[in-house]
């Protein structure tokens, strides 16, 4: 068992010796310049300073790290919270538990509720509606209905710098752009708006002819064939013609095959604005996974085979891959209990995504220390969404000056993942069973302590904030070959 973090009170100084509000002493400090020995020093929710292995300054709260990781709190740009509509399976109060325990300390919630956020004017009432009731800091990734993309042009990095377009639909996907026209348009429109398209790139159409031929999957030891990965090859090579012409930056979510991680490697080292997520869920489990587990592991797009999940993690230990989303999408034990046809897939995540992809790691590069896993995780699941979401001055690395989010992290003590550790509402996990290589033991959004494994049940005050953004860089987008 770890030893448990020592949290102490400070003494209190006069105005000239003003105590930090909270210290931390002993960490591993994962740093944009590499993992640092030494502490932090947070005041009024900012990182101060760094501090020497010998400094001990006086603060309000001092937290005695034990020698562990210190990591930058970790952004999860893939997140369903169900909220409004479909929270009877998640919302804002869980499944920011659950991030916190999983080291996030800021989300970005998808737009596919009920109603789906279509229009930036509706960004402020989502925020309030999440107002005092998440732990995290939030944003929201923007909606699109395909019959009108026009709300696109109203929008700013106030109320998003992203839109999501679904291209394929399922079970809690209400709008999916089928029309190339749409696209084509959304395309334009989110160039002139400096929006970035994430997508779920899945070809609707070679779904629909297959269900023609062959019928919906009715086995889940059918269900991988019949959702095959030349769904996801046709829609990134449309998507990736529409980047030549219009030049707009995309992000493609949930890739979940090795030619869709070799097109979009290869587009990107060409100079085209695009990047790509990959979910712990792809780099954990096979398509043999899926048809022994079932429901548990269903998810869109199918999870895949193992030279899929190879080559993902080749993307990942390369710097291919962008980001690391968890693609937190829960649904209840009754729904996932339907027959094949009508269980939804999707699968909470969000709190056992840190662990998975750190065990992964461990397990997939050994001659590698904990500490460079730990510096590429930084980047996959802090700094590089922070730049291309637009919160990258204040989000994403442990840096003076920007907001006191940390996670102390245990590298080295092995724990086994079950139902009743989990935060979410549904209250189960696909990884149940599964004994995982480190653990969060603090996590700490802007200063205050928000999450605490030595104190199980109790979390921080529910005052995440609704974040402001500014309009993310976009590569430089090459002439030529550009499709006139």
């Amino acid at each position: 068992m770890p030893e448990p973090v020592r949290v102490t009170g400070g003494k209190h100084a006069g105005p000239a010796e003003r105590p930090y509000d909270l210290v931390l002493t002993d960490v591993r400090a994962v740093t944009p310049a590499g993992v640092i020995h030494g502490g932090v020093a947070v005041r009024d929710g900012v990182l101060l300073r760094f501090l020497s292995a010998e400094e001990r300054p006086r603060a309000a709260r001092t937290v005695d790290g034990g020698g562990r990781y210190l990591l930058p709190g970790l952004i999860d740009s893939h997140v369903h919270f169900r909220t409004p509509g479909l929270t009877y399976k998640e919302d804002w109060e869980h499944g920011s538990r659950a991030a916190a325990a999983g080291g996030v300390t800021t989300v970005i919630d998808m737009p596919n509720t009920l109603p789906p956020l279509l229009d930036p004017a509706d960004a402020a009432r989502k925020a309030a509606m999440v107002q005092g009731r998440s732990l995290v800091d939030y944003r929201f990734h923007l909606g699109v209905a395909g019959d009108d993309p026009s709300p696109l042009l109203d929008a700013t990095p106030r109320e998003a710098t992203s839109v999501k377009v679904f291209l394929a639909g399922h079970h809690t996907a209400p709008t999916v752009v089928r029309d190339p026209a749409s696209l084509t348009r959304i395309f334009g429109y989110a160039r002139e708006s400096g929006l970035r398209v994430v997508l779920h790139a899945e070809d609707d159409g070679v779904f629909e002819l297959l269900d023609s031929w062959t019928g919906a999957p009715g086995r889940y030891l059918d269900y991988e064939r019949v959702r095959p990965r030349s769904g996801a090859i046709v829609a990134v090579a449309k998507v990736l013609e529409l980047v030549r012409r219009h030049g707009t930056a995309v992000h493609v979510l949930h890739v979940s095959t090795a030619e869709e991680a070799d097109l979009l490697a290869a587009a990107a080292h060409a100079g085209l604005p695009v990047t790509f997520e990959v979910t712990p869920h792809h780099l954990s489990f096979t398509a043999a996974d899926s048809a022994r587990i079932g429901a548990r592991a269903r998810l869109s797009p199918a999870i895949r085979h193992e030279r899929d999940q190879r080559r993902l993690w080749e993307a990942v230990l390369a710097g291919q891959a962008a980001t690391i989303g968890s693609d937190h999408a829960p649904h209840t034990r009754e729904e996932k209990l339907r027959p094949v046809a009508d269980a939804p897939p999707g699968l909470p995540g969000v709190q056992e995504m840190l662990p998975a992809v750190f065990t992964g790691m461990r397990r997939h590069a050994p001659w590698q220390s904990p500490g460079t896993h730990l510096e590429l995780i930084a980047r996959l699941l802090a700094a590089n969404p922070a730049d291309l979401f637009g919160i990258d001055g204040r989000k994403g690395r442990l840096l003076p000056g920007r907001d006191a989010d940390f996670v102390l992290f245990d590298a080295d003590t092995p724990w086994m993942v079950t139902g009743a550790a989990m935060h979410s509402k549904c209250g189960w996990s696909a990884y149940e069973g599964w004994t995982m290589a480190g653990q969060v033991r603090l996590t700490v959004r802007r200063g205050q302590i928000i999450y605490d494994a030595d104190a199980p049940g109790t979390f921080g005050p529910p005052d995440g904030r609704w974040l402001d953004a500014a309009r993310p860089a976009t590569p430089a987008h090459p002439t030529r070959g550009a499709v006139r």
